[in-house]
């Protein structure tokens, strides 16, 4: 009987950095343009109490689109961008640490559970102060003033293009100082150390598990691409209460992690705890399928030429 071959992970040491990079950066910009939709849906989800806007993911959509337009559904895309910096701090700091645990441990679980949580850490360092201000900004247009201030819209292609960021920013700034930028930054690491640090054991698990169920003759990115939603669904229930207390402590401006989980408890129970989880996971699940097709096909384009021959998907 043939035994089956486990599928071959890609290393740090095996890639072209040159290509790596450049064709990176390409690719997590088209995935967010893609999915920013579903965050902003996900955000405004969490942020109101009860159903007081919006019934549901699909609801919240037909709403945002019939009162915005598309436009809404794009609301702090422009400063989003800017996390391009952190994805890449992000892909840099997991095969780093994952190289250098490699060291100590040939267990693909243990390298992946330290070199996620390590490189969400370097990531969440980077994001939280754009990511604060794009959550604002995905407040702006919404005649329930959802965020902590209201923004004014006034019309003009400069208006659009740059001053309800300025606004956003002196706000924030105004009222809390510098440490506004960081507000809920250790809620944010509670929610997405945990996230990536199971992440990529269950991405991993998943795959060696489906590619003992199928022939040999079944391509690698196939299983990868399955594995990743699988891991990703996974990943966001476990971690969705804390995702809605980050969201609440950053937009709401509150001050208190505890006393937010707790409000939250008292006012809605532990169906609160569950807020925005199916918008998550379907941001999740696709945005993590195009991912992982993504950044393994990458790795493949980036292997190191001499290597090229030598391996076989």
């Amino acid at each position: 009987m043939q035994e089956k071959r486990n599928v071959r992970i890609i290393e740090w040491q095996d890639l072209d950095k040159k290509k790596f990079y450049s064709i990176g950066v390409l690719m997590t910009l088209s995935m967010r343009l893609t999915m920013y939709p579903a965050a902003l849906i996900r955000t405004r989800l969490q942020v109101q109490k009860g159903n007081s806007h919006y019934r549901g993911t699909f609801d919240a959509f037909l709403k945002i689109l019939r009162a915005e337009g598309v436009r809404g559904l794009y609301r702090g895309f422009p400063v989003n961008t800017f996390t391009l910096v952190s994805g890449q701090g992000y892909i840099t700091t997991y095969e780093l640490v994952r190289m250098y645990v490699s060291n100590y441990s040939n267990n693909d679980a243990i390298k992946s559970f330290i070199a996620g949580g390590s490189a969400s850490l370097v990531a969440q360092t980077i994001i939280v102060p754009i990511d604060i201000i794009s959550q604002h900004l995905m407040m702006v247009g919404h005649a329930g003033n959802l965020g902590r201030f209201k923004i004014s819209t006034n019309e003009g292609e400069y208006r659009r293009a740059f001053g309800e960021t300025r606004e956003v920013i002196v706000k924030i700034f105004r009222i809390d100082g510098p440490k506004g930028f960081y507000r809920g930054y250790l809620a944010s690491l509670l929610t997405y150390i945990p996230n990536s640090a199971v992440w990529w054991p269950f991405y991993h698990f998943f795959t060696e598990q489906m590619s003992k169920l199928v022939p040999n003759e079944c391509p690698h990115l196939l299983l990868q691409g399955i594995a990743g939603p699988l891991a990703a669904a996974t990943a966001s229930t476990l971690t969705n209460p804390m995702d809605v207390v980050r969201a609440r402590v950053q937009v709401g401006g509150k001050s208190s992690m505890i006393e937010t989980f707790r409000q939250l408890l008292r006012e809605e129970g532990l169906v609160g705890l569950t807020k925005g989880l199916t918008a998550r996971i379907l941001s999740s699940a696709p945005t993590t399928l195009i991912l992982v097709v993504g950044y393994e096909a990458l790795k493949k384009m980036s292997l190191r030429q001499e290597l090229v021959e030598s391996r076989h998907w």
